[in-house]
């Protein structure tokens, strides 16, 4: 915004002190209102009147231009902006070659001021809807997600609960083991992809380029209305000066610094003050301008820039005091002048720099978001099905082993499967609703299925729902892990609450020797994070602590403590 004010009062000041009227400052506290974020609410078809009511007798031209650039709706904005640059043209009155130079000036202002006024609401727009892009990438993540769980676990998960219908005990154990192993493959790994909107700093470089297009066919004109011998050289050094800093002002990453500004900026500098020295040649100062933006652009380091543009500028000022005979006060407004417009270049590249940086930490904002996202349904697809798939295993091969018993198990497989279902289409979504007193009976059916003597004693009362739901997706790895990677004879399940908060205890025999993954019971997670790693952090992350590891002569056990407060979840303690 300070770079905003400073070009337009410099745009304004040096017009009011060579044709000064009261409708200038008018003018130019009309277009502040226009471009200043803070009195944009007020902006609308009163102010654009105002300027228009004004036009005839105020400076610079070009305001007016930016406003109907900014103001007027649709198409209709450009054949506008093209009849205020004419209409300045005609109101210059001193011949068809000032009429072309002031409605270049007014193109090259208005496009300019319009630059950087969008520029300057397109960050605010950007810094606003930062968060709102993170969560529609969360979002778009998850329905990504869900749908690709349910085509890699949820036809799975149909299946097997059709397979019960059917009695078909080892097809279910084979498909069961099969989904169990393609969690830790689900296609979470892949990384998020986070939708760019269409919000690039695209704008600058097209305005500056026209702009300066717009000055140098002025600046031609000019000169081939007069044809002298210094013709073709001042073209020469314009097309030079002009190169130069477009050269300048080409988008470069940080990696790609102005590797060449050590000479070019001397070489624009020098021609940009040749023509100062001229004495048949009027006191200009766009050149020396454009020299000085190009030393704020591309000198690093912004004490060495401002010093180079401050040398610049004053440099220009000592060229005209020595070579003109104009009052100090008119070689005062030209150097005035030459800072409005450099200012006006320099912020053009500054706000598209600022713009493109917001630009990309608010798709790196989202993309963090969405991997976080991601991250977090791995781990309760993890948590929450292992269990589920792992039960289905044991009571399939009980019902194959006693058919007996087979009908009751088929049912029971059914049963899990569809609250397995359930968890999955849940899971992307939000939190599933688990409870430590449900998973509790529930690991004891599925631990004493499997032919393991479980003690359980769960007193806890009642906890803070997100403490209960955390300890109760613990016990799930636990149990999974007693399933999966152990012989265990034995389990105790354990949960008391003291005075200092909640503590969960489970502990095995029979742990597998693992060497690849460590002991039974707590193989680690694969890069990505899954069971007892994950767990660990999560625990960590809501204020509590988990351990895990080998106990004795083959055990292994795993304990939680959180300092939980309690909370409305009712339950009833669960005892062996």
């Amino acid at each position: 915004m300070p770079i905003l004010v400073i070009t337009l009062v410099g745009l304004a000041v040096p017009l009011f002190f060579g044709h000064p009227t009261v409708a200038t400052p008018l003018f130019l506290a009309l277009q502040l209102v226009n471009c200043l974020p803070r009195t944009r609410r007020l902006r609308g078809r009163w102010t654009l009147a105002a300027q228009v009511a004004l036009f005839p007798w105020s400076e610079p031209k070009g305001f007016l231009a930016a406003s109907v650039l900014l103001i007027v709706p649709g198409r209709l904005r450009w054949p506008v902006f093209g009849a205020v640059a004419a209409a300045a043209g005609l109101l210059s009155g001193t011949g068809f070659t000032a009429g072309v130079s002031a409605a270049g000036n007014t193109v090259i202002v208005g496009l300019i001021v319009f630059g950087l006024t969008r520029l300057s609401d397109l960050r605010s727009e950007l810094h606003a809807t930062r968060r709102e892009l993170a969560a529609q990438s969360v979002a778009e993540e998850r329905d990504r997600i869900s749908r690709d769980l349910d085509a890699v676990l949820g036809s799975a998960l149909s299946a097997v609960i059709g397979l019960a219908g059917k009695g078909r005990a080892a097809e279910i154990a084979t498909l069961a083991r099969d989904a169990a192993a393609r969690i830790r493959q689900a296609p979470m790994d892949r990384p998020a992809r986070v939708r760019r909107a269409d919000m690039t700093p695209r704008l600058a470089l097209p305005v500056v380029l026209s702009g300066l297009a717009v000055y140098v066919a002025g600046a031609l004109l000019f000169m081939l209305a007069d044809p002298g011998p210094a013709t073709a050289a001042g073209s020469a050094i314009v097309l030079a000066v002009v190169g130069v800093h477009v050269y300048h002002l080409l988008p470069r990453g940080p990696e790609r610094r102005h590797r060449h500004a050590a000479w070019t900026l001397p070489l624009q500098t020098g021609l940009a003050l040749v023509p100062l020295v001229r004495p048949e040649v009027e006191i200009v100062h766009s050149l020396v301008a454009l020299a000085a933006a190009s030393a704020l652009i591309a000198v690093p380091g912004r004490a060495a820039a401002w010093t180079l543009f401050t040398t610049i500028v004053l440099s220009e000022l000592l060229v005209l005091l020595a070579t003109k005979d104009a009052p100090l006060i008119v070689v005062l407004v030209a150097s005035v002048a030459t800072v409005s417009v450099a200012m006006m270049l320099y912020g053009l590249a500054l706000l598209t720099l600022l713009v493109a940086q917001v630009h990309e930490a608010r798709l790196a904002l989202a993309a963090i978001a969405a991997a976080e996202e991601r991250r977090r349904i791995a781990a309760d697809v993890h948590d929450l099905l292992g269990y589920g798939l792992s039960a289905i295993i044991v009571k399939a091969e009980l019902a194959a082993r006693e058919p007996d018993r087979a009908d009751a198990e088929f049912r029971d497989i059914a049963r899990t499967a569809r609250g397995a279902l359930a968890d999955l289409r849940a899971v992307p979504y939000d939190d599933p609703e688990v409870s430590l007193h449900v998973e509790a009976a529930s690991a004891r059916e599925v631990l004493t299925a499997a032919g393991v003597d479980v003690r359980l004693d769960i007193g806890t009362g009642l906890l803070d729902d997100r403490v209960d739901a955390l300890l109760a997706t613990v016990l799930r790895e636990a149990v999974t892990n007693v399933l999966r990677h152990s012989r265990a004879r034995t389990a105790t399940i354990r949960a008391v609450s003291t005075g200092a908060g909640v503590h969960l205890r489970v502990a095995n025999d029979g742990v597998c020797p693992a060497p690849a993954g460590g002991p039974g019971g707590a193989r680690a997670a694969r890069p990505g994070g899954s069971g007892i790693p994950s767990l660990t952090a999560r625990v960590a992350a809501a204020g509590g602590e988990l351990t895990a590891g080998p106990v004795g002569d083959g055990g292994y056990e795993l304990t939680v403590s959180h300092p939980a407060a309690r909370g409305a979840r009712p339950g009833r303690p669960a005892e062996a």
